[in-house]
């Protein structure tokens, strides 16, 4: 089974092959897929969330076809007391009303679930972009690196099966991630 796991050297690798699967973002009540793969892995995975509305960045907001204030979970995600990522999602504020996701702990599953409970299942794909984004003084300061330093980022896009963008989130990683995809061959 996919899963983060996080190597002698403190190196971690994300698994992305089925880390959206129902099953395995909800396994033992988990509330998303990075608490359940880093919990199975051997680690101690724990978030510190804020939640408010503000506005998105311009990219943020072209994918999700917004304008004005939308709903923002920013997440400090950590292994222990170690902080691996930080990880920003932008909800347009009808889906997160809908799914009752304003709150700190969305439950089982996290907000993917709660969306697909309120009729915004993000089907059978999700997309990520990863690229490198220069580190933020903010982001700097949290990860441990130098303002300017490359950074691994990951963007998620969660549409619904009709298209509609319900989520993005902008997965910035500390140093020492590997990632891993797999793509058919036929």
């Amino acid at each position: 089974m996919a899963q983060n796991t996080i190597g002698a050297n403190g190196g971690i690798l994300r698994d992305a092959r089925s880390r959206y699967r129902t099953e395995n973002r909800e396994s033992g009540g988990a509330h998303g897929a990075y608490e359940s793969e880093t919990r199975r892995g051997g680690g101690a995975p724990r978030a510190e969330v804020t939640v408010n509305r503000a506005e998105a960045p311009a990219d943020v907001a072209e994918l999700l076809g917004t304008e004005g204030p939308v709903v923002v979970r920013a997440r400090r995600m950590f292994d222990g007391e170690r902080l691996v990522q930080l990880a920003d999602t932008w909800i347009p504020v009808d889906v997160a009303e809908a799914a009752g996701i304003e709150q700190v702990d969305t439950g089982a599953g996290g907000i993917i679930s709660r969306m697909r409970e309120a009729g915004y299942d993000q089907g059978a794909e999700a997309v990520e972009d990863v690229d490198q984004r220069p580190a933020t003084a903010d982001q700097a300061e949290a990860l441990g690196v130098d303002e300017g330093e490359l950074l691994l980022t990951v963007t998620h896009v969660g549409r619904t099966a009709e298209g509609r963008v319900v989520e993005v989130t902008r997965h910035t990683l500390g140093r020492g991630w590997t990632l891993r995809y797999a793509a058919p061959l036929d």
